[in-house]
């Protein structure tokens, strides 16, 4: 039986909904779980948290989760510039003053971390290891550039064997690479891709038992429209909406309008 990941909701609730559609349409799928960053950016924090629950899809706590449920002074999220860090810090604010308290109890409940036994924990195998961001911290980002060395230190921070496969998300870039036996897969994002393709994506794995384990990138076009009008309407950035529609290419040569600061 396979697994569906899925990362990176970011409170695109049309997103998940046409992401779960397309999963219960998938005969092969036995088990969903999620890698974090639920909350931020979209204009459903506590309606995406609430389907999640409703669904009982088991999974970790991303960074934006993890720092709205203790109201930190940020989220988190790496930035290229100046204007990015604007962008996300009236996200963050925006979206701590609307979470609901017991979205916020959630959200701090989630753990780290997530080990999966796909055979069973009554058998030896490879085992699914879930985290959002790195096994040490989920701020920190496992690019697909990273080196080989580096990648290996976190397969020994999170005491992965061969054949395991750790499944994170973070960049919403999705990429997967093997180093020394461990594998490695970022599942892409639902809610705020971020590799030019505006389409949710999740990931399919499965674990046979003979050979490394199988992955597949879905990806599910959902009514961008709706999210896009919901934004406009929430009082969030419009920018928001147009990272979403060009796939998290937003074009820095534009200022933002005034208008639109919160």
């Amino acid at each position: 039986m396979k697994l569906a990941l899925l990362g990176d909701i970011h409170a695109n609730l049309p997103a998940l909904e046409a992401v779960l559609a397309d999963i219960d349409s998938r005969a092969d799928v036995g088990s969903i779980l999620h890698v974090g960053d639920l909350v931020g950016y979209g204009p459903w924090p506590n309606e995406t948290v609430a389907l999640i629950w409703e669904r009982r899809i088991p999974g970790v706590a991303g960074n934006y989760d993890s720092t709205v449920a203790t109201d930190h002074e940020h989220c988190g999220c790496r930035y290229e510039n100046p204007h990015q860090e604007e962008l996300s810090h009236h996200s963050y604010e925006w979206t701590r003053s609307r979470v609901w308290p017991e979205t916020k109890r959630f959200l701090g409940a989630l753990p780290f971390r997530l080990d999966v036994r796909p055979g069973g924990g009554h058998a030896s195998g490879p085992q699914l290891i879930l985290f959002h961001g790195a096994p040490t911290r989920n701020t920190l980002y496992l690019d697909a550039d990273r080196q080989d060395d580096f990648l290996a230190t976190m397969a020994r921070k999170a005491a992965a064997r061969e054949g395991d496969l750790l499944a994170f998300g973070h960049t919403h870039i999705p990429w997967r690479r093997e180093v020394e036996g461990v594998h490695f897969l970022n599942v892409g994002s639902v809610g705020k891709p971020k590799d030019g393709d505006w389409r949710a994506a999740y990931a399919v794995v499965a674990f046979s038992g003979e050979g490394p384990p199988a992955s597949e990138i879905a990806r599910v076009e959902y009514d961008l429209g709706r999210t896009a009008a919901a934004i406009g309407e929430s009082g969030l950035r419009e920018e928001l909406a147009e990272l979403l529609r060009t796939g998290g290419h937003l074009d820095e040569t534009l200022a933002p309008d005034d208008s639109m600061k919160a």
